[in-house]
């Protein structure tokens, strides 16, 4: 802010000073005599074009008319740059009646020259506005586009480390030994794991492809996963689903229910000696979409908000919605962690 200040004020002395320069260079080109009286004209029009264009801008920031502005706001602003060039006007007129900066031999009376000034330095005033309203529509374009590939960056990074977070090897690892216990023991169960297994994995490299999905097919990987992880921690682990049968054509972020899972497994269940329950929970709540993850255990701090699945959910949230969504993860109960995401809700639902 401090270096735009500056550079702001540096453009207002070396503006008007180049003003004042152009008006000696044309009197030096037409052979014109430059008086005391002369001179001090142009140094007063200077001082008060400074003056009155900064007061402009204060006007402009203060009533928030920087660019880009639409309909009323341009006759909102054409009409308090009148205003000002009025005031430029009229002041330095009376200014230079008090100070006699005129020639006695062709004086004018203050009104003469009050519209001789608003015909003639107006312009300068408008000049000035023009040349302030371009720099900051460069400006803005320039920001415009170095937040787009900022954004772009961000995307293909999250995107990335979203399939490398989601193709767990750990996770992989123990399925294809529960899976390779179950080959003798319970074939038909096997291959079963083998397809919930494919599924995952196949969801896992199409989530860079898209923004959202519905909530039923996310849901049908979410219980891909926990079947999968059930044959690990058999009895050990409790699965509830609380959804809302009108909530599955709702759009979330793909893979973002299942992370939220697999933090619970991972940070929950897996450290408890009895293992626990994982709740999923899907509702209307307040205009929003509510998807809930609870799951047995304890936050122990700040770890909690720790790790890429967190950090995920959170940017991505930030990155499709804004502030139109939003997540929290908190100890409940006592015993339990609740994991809450609050969509904004699509109009599909209404319509059915």
């Amino acid at each position: 802010m401090q270096k735009k200040q500056l550079a702001y004020w540096w453009c207002q002395f070396a503006g008007w000073t180049f003003y004042g320069a152009s008006l000696m260079f044309f009197i030096w080109v037409f052979h014109l005599q430059l008086t005391s009286i002369f001179a001090a004209r142009i140094l007063l029009g200077m001082s008060f074009g400074l003056i009155f264009t900064h007061l402009l801008r204060l006007i402009i920031l203060r009533l928030k008319l920087t660019p880009p502005i639409f309909g009323r706001q341009w006759l909102q602003l054409f009409s308090i740059t009148l205003m000002v060039c009025i005031a430029y006007s009229y002041i330095s007129s009376t200014i230079v009646e008090w100070l006699h900066l005129y020639d006695p031999e062709i004086k004018a009376s203050i009104p003469e020259r009050f519209f001789l000034n608003l015909a003639n330095d107006s312009p300068i005033i408008f000049v000035w506005l023009s040349i302030y309203y371009l720099w900051h529509y460069i400006e803005n374009s320039r920001n415009t586009k170095i937040d787009s590939v900022k954004m772009e960056s961000l995307v293909k990074e999250l995107q990335l480390k979203t399939i490398k977070a989601h193709i767990n090897p750990h996770f992989i690892f123990n399925a294809l030994n529960s899976i390779r216990a179950l080959v003798d023991e319970n074939p038909e169960r096997a291959r079963t794991a083998i397809t919930e297994l494919s599924n995952i994995l196949r969801s896992s490299m199409q989530a860079e492809k898209m923004e959202t999905t519905t909530l039923e097919k996310e849901l049908s990987i979410v219980k891909d996963y926990l079947e999968l992880e059930q044959i690990r921690f058999e009895d050990r682990l409790r699965v509830e689903y609380e959804i809302d049968e009108d909530t599955l054509d709702q759009q979330v972020p793909p893979m973002m229910l299942q992370t939220l899972v697999e933090n619970a497994i991972k940070h929950g269940i897996s450290k408890q000696i009895n293992g626990g329950l994982v709740r999923v929970i899907s509702d209307f709540t307040d205009s929003h979409h509510e998807l809930i993850v609870e799951n047995t255990g304890h936050l122990n701090g700040n770890k909690g908000l720790e790790g890429f699945g967190i950090a995920s959910t959170i940017n991505r949230l930030k990155l499709l919605y804004g502030n139109d969504a939003g997540f929290e993860i908190k100890n409940i109960n006592g015993n339990m962690v609740k994991a809450r995401v609050t969509l904004p809700v699509t109009a599909i639902s209404f319509l059915k």
